[in-house]
């Protein structure tokens, strides 16, 4: 009779490129701590060890009165953070670690300026993407400040996001979309995960949770992770011919060589893999299909609010931004072909 598996809190492990076995006790907005491997014998006095010290890492930790420090970490156990989905406060952490790590974090929240707060985003001027989530977590950590009645106004009232490339990620072209196709046939599990990206729009974190259960009479019907909108997308055959030929032995579609689900980062860290596999260029990645997606849904035509129905975007703002390409290129074909059909007097 097999052994039960017994699973422990935090712990990571792995095998990597070479075999070898890779642990690690990762507790969420922690450095991670290497650990010896699960079925070496110094194992446990290891995983005891490493919880011991991060926990006394905190008990050290001091953060004076009112500063952002202790404002972050009020913050980490209020109502507002708790109500956050899990993958947004591990995102989330990750950015407020980062701030907590800087001077500027042990001052105290009256003492921070607009001029303070500019000075901050303007250091990082190089990831102005970067910058403006951390502009963001100031005005969610300072909403809260005033909530506690330690401010009475937001310092970051009237201080401008950084500006980013207007692009962003770029969406494939038809070339690359192509040369992956061609690369990666019909029946392979790496072009299932394409066929999931491209014919859905959907996420990477969405993709990694779909299954069969998922379709229901022609119709794909999920729940966005990140903004909770359902949607009902009917199958492209394209995307039928893909599952039809790489049936999942899992629950999920999408399966690592292990057979396990796919996590979202997992995903996208083996996606980037094929793509340099099939020759693409660095850049090529998961989000750049559904930019690519959308951007092939308005050439056909559809109109903003189409878009969205596939997409799951909550605004129309934004699914304009993807295609805005798309819709530049529509209107000069149409600005051209009334200009070569007017009648010359």
């Amino acid at each position: 009779m097999r052994s039960p598996t017994i699973r422990l809190k935090y712990v990571q492990s792995y095998k990597d490129r070479h075999g070898k076995q890779r642990c690690y006790l990762r507790v969420p907005g922690k450095e991670k701590v290497n650990l010896p491997p699960v079925d070496s014998p110094d194992f446990a006095i290891a995983y005891v060890k490493a919880l011991e010290t991060l926990k006394n890492m905190e008990r050290e930790r001091k953060y004076a009165p009112r500063s952002l420090c202790d404002l972050i970490e009020k913050w980490y156990g209020s109502p507002h953070f708790l109500g956050i989905k899990p993958t947004t406060q591990v995102t989330y952490r990750r950015i407020l670690e980062y701030m907590r790590a800087q001077a500027y974090a042990q001052f105290h929240v009256l003492k921070f300026r607009p001029t303070h707060i500019r000075k901050i985003l303007e250091a990082r001027a190089s990831t102005p993407a970067r910058a403006n989530h951390i502009l963001r977590m100031f005005r969610m950590l300072f909403a809260y400040a005033i909530e506690l009645e330690w401010l009475e106004s937001d310092p970051t009232v009237g201080v401008k996001r950084l500006r980013t490339k207007e692009e962003g990620v770029q969406a494939w072209s038809e070339e690359q979309i192509s040369q992956y196709e061609k690369h990666w046939p019909i029946g392979t599990r790496q072009r299932l995960a394409f066929a999931l990206l491209l014919y859905t729009g959907q996420r990477r974190s969405d993709i990694v949770e779909l299954g069969s259960f998922s379709i229901r009479d022609g119709v794909l019907r999920l729940s966005q992770i990140k903004t909770n909108a359902y949607l009902e997308i009917p199958v492209h055959p394209e995307l039928q011919a893909a599952i039809d030929a790489c049936p999942s032995s899992g629950t999920t579609f999408l399966q690592t060589d292990k057979g396990k689900k796919f996590s979202s980062n997992g995903f996208y860290n083996q996606f980037v893999k094929w793509c340099a596999q099939a020759g693409l260029p660095s850049g090529c990645a998961p989000h750049g299909i559904r930019k690519a997606a959308a951007r092939r849904l308005a050439e056909a035509g559809c109109t903003t609010h189409q878009i969205a129905a596939i997409t799951g975007h909550t605004t129309l703002a934004e699914v304009e931004r993807y295609t805005k390409s798309a819709q530049r290129k529509k209107l000069a074909e149409d600005a051209m072909a009334a200009l070569q059909s007017r009648k010359i007097v």
